[in-house]
């Protein structure tokens, strides 16, 4: 493995690019190790400092598992959804980003779940839909908590059932930032017991629209129900943001 010398400026970050670059294109693969910090001083011709700092972001991005004087030299690491999944918060987290993109965001991911749930699900997936919406249904009458673990369950069970590792992880990720921003919209709701029961008629419908196979209507039937319980957050003016998605 040969690596080209990169320009003094901000040299780590040309370090990183190459190294990136290795591990994406597979010409580095999980498990193999990259040459000693000397050997790497020597490729990329900078310093023994430039070499640790990239080390350094590589290890703190999870790309590699370095250990100071091992004469292996660091390892690679196998992609990790843990990973990615932080990363994703840390993005969703982020100051530039209000409710309107998020739930935008939100209403565009869960819509494409429902509709490839709908076409891909297993009879195991809809024997999980059906036990779940029996826990909503039971959590409706012992109390919220009860009901909105159930109501994950529900969402997490057609995220998988895409087929798609990376919408379940974003869809987990959007869905956590979007409640932690609204969570008092059940704190303040007058009559909980009659918005539950509103929630489990809707998860019925797209239970049976993902039974029928009928995609298109499983992912109407959760954007409309985004924005029907959440756009009330979203300033007037960014709604333009949300409507284009339920037509």
């Amino acid at each position: 493995m040969r690596f080209e010398p990169v320009a003094p400026v901000r040299a780590y970050e040309r370090v990183v690019e190459q190294i990136e670059e290795a591990v994406f294109s597979g010409r580095l693969k999980p498990g193999e190790r990259l040459p000693s910090e000397r050997e790497l001083m020597t490729q990329f011709g900078v310093g023994r400092s430039t070499v640790r700092e990239a080390l350094r972001v590589l290890q703190a991005a999870e790309m590699i598992r370095s250990r100071p004087g091992d004469p292996r030299g660091p390892e690679v690491l196998a992609a990790s959804p843990a990973a990615l999944q932080r990363s994703m918060q840390r993005l969703a987290r982020a100051e530039h980003l209000g409710l309107a993109e998020l739930l935008q965001f939100r209403m565009t991911l869960d819509g494409s779940a429902h509709l490839l749930a709908a076409q891909l699900r297993t009879e195991d997936d809809l024997a999980e839909l059906d036990t779940a919406l029996t826990a909503m249904r039971t959590g409706a009458e012992a109390g919220f908590p009860e009901f909105s673990r159930a109501d994950v369950a529900f969402h997490e069970i057609i995220a998988r059932a895409s087929g798609n590792p990376l919408l379940v992880i974003s869809s987990e990720v959007v869905r956590g930032v979007v409640l932690e921003l609204i969570e008092d919209k059940l704190a303040h709701a007058r009559n909980r017991t009659s918005l539950m029961r509103s929630w489990l008629t809707h998860h019925a419908d797209v239970l049976e629209a993902i039974r029928d196979a009928d995609g298109g209507l499983a992912a109407q039937l959760v954007k409309h129900a985004l924005y029907d319980n959440y756009a009330e957050y979203v300033p007037t003016e960014d709604h333009r943001l949300l409507t284009p998605l339920l037509d």
